[in-house]
């Protein structure tokens, strides 16, 4: 395993931060290549302490002689959020400079790519991934930045883009398993989701405002839909985010098998050297992210839920209660859809106009942006 450092721009005289990576297997096999880091949003945990028990794994294989293909982890994708408090809070999803999302906005090369390698494609699909993987690296990595921001991003891209497989480790505030990704990514998603027992699956193409899981994956499928039947392009990346249950589901229990999981996913994409484990059975399914629910909080008070993260649910069926404390007036929170109540928040004082829960519905509902802030 190597470990490798990199320096973030410096945000003022006599501070930096660093990325750490750490790397498994040889690159450029014919095994392929896996990307996972944790914790892009800093304040969501379990997926520090999954990375950390991919590490015990990956190091244990590596020594035995097992991996055939390569391995990036990074076991902490977000110094700047890490490091970010206020009043005994940490506040790890949006940086607090520009108030952007560290999980949003990052840069788009699919035209600069393509008109710089359109003369080198052909009818070869493998070459003409190849070609593109080449290109695309070299655009993300020569990208020019200006704040620290920036090049976390662009380090981060720069590790991951050339990837076959992506995972991108989250959790909710309340919630079960599930995952997000791509459309085009779903057929290799699928065996992901039977590893990890994902309850339910939210597909989308270009949810909005550019994601990491989706900076990685859709390259792929616009360049396909640019060169068309000229030069065939693959979907040569899978990218999930991978929302591991709830903030506070951070045990050793939990975070060892999600580790283990995901080896036995890996083994089972030929990256890890042994006996291919057998497919489990689906735990859910795969279901549109314009048909997930947000539920709202129309008048503040004290929040009380009624049901459980997990609880299959009826349109119309009350959620929640909004408790008024002077009036004691109590507003009901139903669901709009029927569907899977896979998220709710910790927090039990709602404000008004607040996002309190969401609700996996079947059909697609809703347009534009489709993820939260």
């Amino acid at each position: 395993m190597q470990v490798v450092r990199h320096p973030l721009l410096p945000p003022a005289p006599g501070t930096q931060r660093e990325l750490v990576s750490l790397h498994y297997g040889q690159p450029g096999g014919s095994a392929g290549k896996a990307y996972i880091q944790a914790s892009l949003h800093a304040d969501e945990l379990p997926g520090m302490l999954v990375a950390y028990h991919l590490r015990q794994q990956l190091d244990a294989l590596d020594a035995a002689g097992q991996i055939s293909g390569e391995i990036v982890l990074v076991p902490m994708a977000n110094p700047i959020g890490l490091a970010q408090h206020l009043l005994h809070l940490h506040l790890g999803r949006f940086e607090q400079t520009t108030g952007e999302n560290f999980n949003r906005h990052y840069p788009d090369q699919v035209a600069a790519v393509a008109a710089a390698v359109a003369s080198e494609l052909g009818g070869d699909a493998a070459a003409n991934v190849t070609t593109l993987r080449r290109a695309l690296k070299a655009a993300v990595t020569a990208a020019p930045v200006e704040t620290e921001l920036q090049s976390l991003r662009r380090t981060l891209l720069g590790l991951s883009c050339d990837a076959d497989i992506v995972l991108d480790l989250h959790c909710d505030a309340q919630a079960v398993m599930h995952l997000y990704t791509e459309t085009p990514c779903w057929p290799d998603c699928e065996p992901l989701a039977r590893f990890l027992g994902a309850r339910v699956s939210l597909l989308a193409q270009d949810s909005g405002d550019n994601p990491f899981d989706e900076a990685c994956s859709q390259v792929w499928w616009k360049w396909a839909r640019q060169f068309g039947d000229k030069h065939p392009i693959p979907q040569a990346c899978m990218s999930v985010t991978v929302e591991l249950r709830g903030a506070a589901d951070v045990t050793h229990e939990l975070a060892a098998r999600d580790a283990a999981n995901i080896i036995d996913f890996l083994r089972w994409r030929g990256l890890l050297k042994g006996d291919r484990p057998a497919l489990p059975a689906p735990q859910g399914d795969a279901r549109p992210l314009a048909g997930s629910m947000p539920i709202h909080a129309p008048k503040p008070g004290v929040l009380t839920f009624l049901k459980d993260v997990g609880a299959e649910v009826k349109a119309g069926e009350v959620l929640a209660h909004v408790i008024d404390p002077v009036t004691a007036e109590v507003t009901e929170l139903k669901s709009p859809v029927d569907g899977l109540l896979f998220a709710r928040d910790f927090l039990r004082f709602a404000f008004a106009g607040m996002r309190v829960a969401k609700v996996a519905g079947h059909e697609a509902k809703r347009t534009g942006k489709l993820l939260g802030a």
